[in-house]
């Protein structure tokens, strides 16, 4: 989900559900009083969400100390569900079904891609007609987007294998380069797919509503401004974002984590 157009993909996330919008409004920002804390009670982690590892554990509080904001996100969401995707082409390809639309509608394309006989192999799915691929879900463009990303898997031009081992810089490029993917889809897969500790999706609009929301800014961050102060972060940028969206579900009302 390309640097701007990415963080678009998360914009429905970031606008709440008019039933939310009230709920979202009288959560005092930043740490909550013990009156805040019971205005929405934790979202419930979903019973797949496999536990937290504990190198992340051990990152959660090192960010915690960097900057204290996160320290309390748990205490009022409840726990963080450990978002884990395929490292590999089904993972990728369920980062695209996710590009500018909610987490809701991207879940029900998934669901039907994902069951279509073959879908998850590059060969395969390269082999379906685009009715097949449109009748799952996806948008024309997408549907030129699994495809540009299936043919690079099988030319050899995308080895996932290479790319787990290869600095965050270069397989964010690697995976940029793929027509339809960009910075943010690549950025995304590096966090849930490869599970890299140090990641920020740049250009995430909930990022920079949960940031707005979390620490009592007067408006959300501009991308610029948000990778700046996403450097404090670092070495655990990628659980800095996990529990900003983490947090702004929670803000907003919506349930935590995504179906497996």
């Amino acid at each position: 989900m390309h640097s701007r157009a990415g963080g678009a993909s998360l914009r429905a996330m970031a606008t709440p559900p008019a039933s939310s919008r009230s709920l979202a409004r009288r959560i005092p920002r930043g740490r909550s009083s013990p009156e805040a804390a019971g205005a929405l009670p934790p979202s419930p982690t979903p019973a797949a969400s496999p536990p937290v590892p504990d190198w992340a554990r051990e990152a959660i509080a090192g960010l915690g100390r960097l900057d204290p904001d996160f320290a309390g996100i748990e205490d009022r969401a409840g726990p963080l569900p450990w978002r884990r995707r395929d490292p590999g082409f089904p993972g990728l390809l369920r980062t695209i079904c996710g590009q500018m639309i909610s987490n809701q509608a991207a879940a029900a394309i998934w669901g039907r891609l994902s069951a279509l006989p073959g879908a998850l192999d590059p060969a395969v799915l390269l082999a379906l007609d685009d009715e097949a691929l449109r009748g799952a879900g996806l948008s024309r463009p997408k549907v030129a987007h699994v495809r540009a990303l299936a043919a690079a898997v099988l030319d050899g031009r995308l080895d996932f294998a290479a790319l787990r081992d290869a600095p965050d810089e270069a397989a964010v490029a690697a995976l940029s380069a793929i027509p339809g993917l960009g910075p943010w889809t690549a950025q995304v897969h590096l966090v849930f797919g490869f599970e890299r500790p140090d990641v920020f999706p740049t250009g995430d609009v909930a990022l920079a509503a949960s940031v707005a929301h979390l620490k009592s800014l007067p408006e959300r961050p501009k991308p610029r401004a948000l990778v700046e102060m996403a450097v404090g972060w670092s070495p655990y940028r990628s659980l800095a974002a996990r529990l900003l969206w983490h947090h702004w579900r929670h803000a907003t009302g919506r349930p935590a984590g995504e179906a497996p």
